[in-house]
């Protein structure tokens, strides 16, 4: 009989025997030590503080570490374009009949100069300093890197204009899809990366980063419209400098680039099947499908980011609340209970509610209403992912030999240690013995969890732990 020994935070305990089937990682192809039981933050400089500067966000390091993230991501930090920033919509500020650069600050994404930093941030040195700091927390840094594309006014448009793509004309373009069609991105122009002089001065550009900040690795803006071949000659030239953690913005487009140039993935399908979970229009057996098909298509050398929101999500498509609705704690534990690396977004551990706005300055409320109590649920999960069962080349499986297919129930471990069971549905069911496969029921039940009537509410999880 397996004991198990109930934790907090809406944990629970029982002894358990079940049919599982087994999905193991091969633990020799890992990757390297400190990401394996990471939880990556996503930073958004500009919507942090009021200010919007390093400085003001440094601040912040101390809150960080108490969190127990491990990774820090920036997003874009370097001087934003001027020519055809955009203000509202497909609008150009320099349209507008009076045009407000302070207004309307751009797309991060629209990136001026690769090696300097935008100085309503701060300084290189600044950020320099943020790295130092950093890693004094044993806290490491990624930056969001921009290769597929520049602002209109990058000095290499005037000095190299043949290292970007071109029409018929010989007019540089914004980025086209492969029907033709441009996406829509009109305030970027296209690289070109048939240009070897414009490979090199990018991976040079990269290099900077590490040789002068002490950099630990990057997140690769839409890596899969980037030839893989640049990626593997970048990812060598990197690790001589320092051995680098790579997160591509990429997942099944391009499976070679996983090979060697990336170490981990970004977790969309998975992302969107959170959200069809929460409207009902998929069970939670799509969880175990897409998670065994990405791992037969990327391979199990490398990891999913797993997410239930980011600044693209955020911006464009709604608050963890418009997606997620009463789901949003089991969807996050769900994220940390799958075989990856968790994900939290500025803003996310206060409850964040508000579509933060991409081209212009705008500022996370870290006041709002419980925000206490979304950072001691984030807080403990972390102190929970720290567990080596959680590590990414840690052997997951699934329970799937029990009737009530509203649950999905996940194990943890070499030995199972953990076992996650989640109530992936509106409806409020019975989660002892038969209906969660669970046939010697629980020794310590959570009543915060489960009724005195012994059931799991809508949208309710248990997280077990081993004895």
């Amino acid at each position: 009989m397996k004991k198990y020994l109930y934790l907090t935070l809406l944990l629970a305990a029982c002894n358990a025997s079940s049919n599982e089937t087994e999905q193991l990682v091969d633990a020799s192809l890992s990757p390297s030590e400190w990401i394996q039981n990471a939880t990556i933050y996503e930073v958004n400089v500009r919507q942090y503080t009021s200010e919007g500067t390093f400085a003001a966000f440094e601040t912040h390091l101390p809150k960080l570490k108490e969190l127990g993230v491990d990774v820090l991501w920036f997003m874009p930090i370097q001087p934003i374009g001027k020519l055809n920033r955009k203000s509202e919509g497909d609008t150009f500020v320099q349209d507008l009949s009076n045009p407000n650069y302070n207004k309307y600050w751009g797309s991060p994404y629209s990136i001026q100069n690769y090696t300097e930093v935008n100085p309503g941030y701060g300084s290189v040195e600044d950020f320099k300093k943020i790295i130092a700091k950093c890693h004094e927390m044993d806290i490491k840094v990624l930056l969001d890197w921009v290769g597929n594309h520049t602002s209109w006014d990058n000095a290499w448009i005037t000095e190299n204009p043949e290292w970007y793509t071109q029409d018929s004309t010989g007019k540089i373009t914004d980025p086209i899809g492969e029907d033709g069609k441009s996406w829509g991105w009109t305030d970027v122009a296209d690289l070109n990366y048939e240009n070897k002089e414009m490979r090199k001065a990018m991976i040079s550009s990269m290099k900077f980063w590490i040789e002068q900040c002490d950099l630990d690795g990057f997140r690769c803006d839409v890596a899969m419209e980037v030839p893989t071949d640049f990626w593997n000659e970048a990812r060598v030239a990197l690790d001589e400098v320092k051995p680098v953690f790579m997160l591509a913005e990429s997942e099944a487009h391009k499976p070679d680039q996983f090979k060697s140039a990336f170490d981990a993935y970004y977790g969309w399908e998975m992302h969107h099947v959170f959200n069809k979970l929460y409207k009902g229009e998929v069970k939670p057996a799509e969880v175990i499908r897409v998670m065994r098909n990405k791992d037969s298509i990327c391979g199990k050398r490398v990891f999913p980011m797993n997410m239930i929101t980011n600044h693209d999500e955020n911006s464009w498509n709604g608050t963890i609340n418009e997606r997620l609705g009463e789901s949003w704690k089991t969807m996050a534990v769900l994220s940390y209970a799958l075989r990856g690396m968790p994900l939290i977004y500025s803003g996310q551990e206060a409850g964040l509610n508000h579509r933060l706005s991409f081209f212009g300055k705008d500022e996370i409320d870290w006041d709002a209403e419980n925000a206490p109590e979304y950072f001691d649920f984030y807080k403990r999960l972390n102190e929970i992912k720290e567990d080596p069962s959680f590590a990414v080349n840690s052997p997951i499986s699934f329970n799937e030999e029990y009737e009530n297919k509203d649950f999905l129930i996940i194990n943890r471990g070499e030995n199972q240690e953990y076992r996650i069971v989640l109530n992936l549905s509106k409806n409020s069911w019975q989660a002892v013995g038969h209906d969660i496969g669970l046939t010697n029921g629980y020794n310590t039940v959570s009543e915060f969890e489960l009724g005195e009537d012994g059931k799991l509410g809508s949208w309710g999880y248990l997280i077990l732990q081993k004895n």
